[in-house]
């Protein structure tokens, strides 16, 4: 059985609020949230870990890619141990990328580099962490998208409202790019 505690974030979580306690999650715990049509499950955050790092699983189904990012003070992995996600990033130069991860396959995301994703293959799962100084920013997820127990995928997608997009994004270093355009192969043919 796992523990259950009380977060500023949520009344019910098997995460403990503060660092420096040993825990366990049971497979299928965590403290979950949809957004878009996607499950993202957060195993470790900045509470737990001093602000050096979070570890958070995504699922999927296949679908369209997620808007352009940034994260201007965080690092970003993408682990794929399910299924395939095309990775897109853009160098600080502006020379950009596009990487179909499938399982086993890993992608680095530094800091300040616009990036986004599409899930290719339905039941596709992405193990994420991110670093940095700037903090960590788990705690995005449920807070553009909406907190759930339920430990499967969203029956209907959690779309946020466009203002939230702004200001929840601040306040977890990302900051969308509503302009960014992908010139990569697939997006183009995406577009066309």
């Amino acid at each position: 059985m796992t523990n259950e505690f009380a977060t500023p974030y949520r009344t019910r979580s098997q995460i403990p609020p503060e660092p420096g306690k040993p825990y366990f999650v049971e497979k299928g715990q965590g403290d979950r949230a949809h957004l878009f049509g996607d499950l993202f499950t957060i195993y470790a955050g900045g509470e737990q870990t001093e602000n050096t790092f979070n570890f958070f699983t995504c699922e999927g189904p296949k679908g369209d890619i997620i808007p352009a990012h940034s994260h201007p003070d965080t690092y970003e992995v993408f682990y794929v141990t399910d299924g395939a996600v095309r990775l897109f990033v853009e160098e600080t130069g502006g020379e950009q990328h596009e990487k179909l991860l499938t399982s086993g396959d890993f992608g680095f995301v530094p800091k300040n580099c616009p990036h986004a994703y599409r899930i290719e293959r339905h039941h596709s799962r992405i193990v994420g962490v991110a670093a940095g100084p700037g903090g960590t920013f788990e705690r995005f997820f449920e807070n553009l998208g909406a907190p759930t127990d339920d430990p499967g995928l969203p029956v209907a997608p959690v779309v946020p409202e466009p203002h939230a997009f702004g200001s929840v994004g601040q306040r977890y270093d990302v900051r969308f790019l509503p302009d960014h355009q992908w010139r990569t192969p697939s997006a183009i043919e995406e577009r066309s």
